[in-house]
């Protein structure tokens, strides 16, 4: 007898969709938010800068239901983190900051730029921010930095070292024109042509 074929393959379960309510609240909600999209804080010194994006899936089609995660040093190159010793005058900010993509994949963060930090072999690294993205259709969050254009410390960091020169790109912030506070452009591509380099940590 003839055994039957399978109609498809058993879906894996993914990191999203995520609950908006708990994760994602920027001020929609009744209730205080525990962490948002701006990262500024009335004690944190700084250059103010504003970091604009979206996302891509592999065909080039907007995500609308990403979730993003930023954490980054003070201007100072200072973690908020116990571990960090160091003094930490701008105690209010956290440098951590979450934000889900609107309906066009669109995400924005308002942070200050962060200072240079030491890797764990004591070389300086290019002022960057950690990225995490967590999306439909993905087993595990992925991992990324965004890096500034602009910067003389890009072309000595350790990390980006590790990045084939061509795919570098990916991971650089470009700064727009116009007044004001600075605005960087970073698109996420999550795969494809374009797609953003991502870190196995």
């Amino acid at each position: 007898m003839e055994q039957a074929k399978p109609d498809g393959v058993t879906p894996s379960q993914t990191v999203g969709p995520y609950f908006a309510y708990g994760l994602t609240p920027n001020g929609k909600y009744d209730w205080n938010d525990t962490f948002s999209n701006n990262l500024v804080t009335a004690d944190t010194s700084g250059e103010r800068i504003r970091i604009e994006g979206q996302v891509f899936d592999g065909d080039g089609e907007v995500v609308p239901d990403c979730m993003l995660e930023i954490w980054q040093a003070d201007a100072q190159g200072r973690f908020s983190d116990p571990q960090d010793k160091r003094a930490l005058p701008n105690t209010s900010f956290k440098g951590f900051g979450r934000i889900g993509t609107d309906a066009n994949g669109g995400f924005v963060f308002n942070t200050i730029k962060p200072g240079q930090v030491a890797d764990p072999d004591g070389k300086p690294q290019a002022p960057h921010i950690v990225l995490a993205v967590f999306a439909r259709g993905m087993l595990l969050h992925n991992y990324s930095r965004i890096y500034f254009d602009g910067e003389a410390a890009n072309a000595a960091d350790p990390v980006l070292a590790l990045v084939p020169a061509d795919r570098r790109a990916t991971l650089i912030a470009t700064r727009q024109p116009g007044n004001g506070n600075a605005v960087y452009r970073f698109d996420i591509h999550l795969q494809g042509d374009k797609e953003t380099v991502f870190f196995d940590v």
